[in-house]
């Protein structure tokens, strides 16, 4: 067996979670970026953190956590989904 069909057998549950999560947190950047006028100045992004944080009955932890638990949600999921996938394609 080549070395390059054993590297495409490897499982890669990881790295599409990672993959995932990394483009999650670049959208919640550019969605911080958005929510201070493109201002990268700590009052405007301290205003938005609270301001998203105050969604939730919060402050600026809150607002953070907001902001910050998309990317997460959807690195652990991609992480899952992928793992699944791996268990079911092995079963057939």
């Amino acid at each position: 067996m080549s070395k390059s069909k054993k590297r495409n057998d490897k499982d890669r549950s990881g790295e599409i979670g990672l993959t995932a999560g990394s483009t999650g947190a670049a959208g919640a950047g550019g969605t911080l970026y958005a929510l201070t006028g493109g201002s990268a100045a700590a009052p405007a992004i301290t205003h938005a953190l609270a301001v998203v944080g105050g969604l939730v009955g919060g402050g600026m932890a809150a607002g953070l956590g907001v902001i910050i638990g998309g990317p997460v949600a959807l690195g652990v999921g991609a992480y899952g989904v992928s793992k699944v996938y791996r268990k079911f394609k092995k079963r057939k």
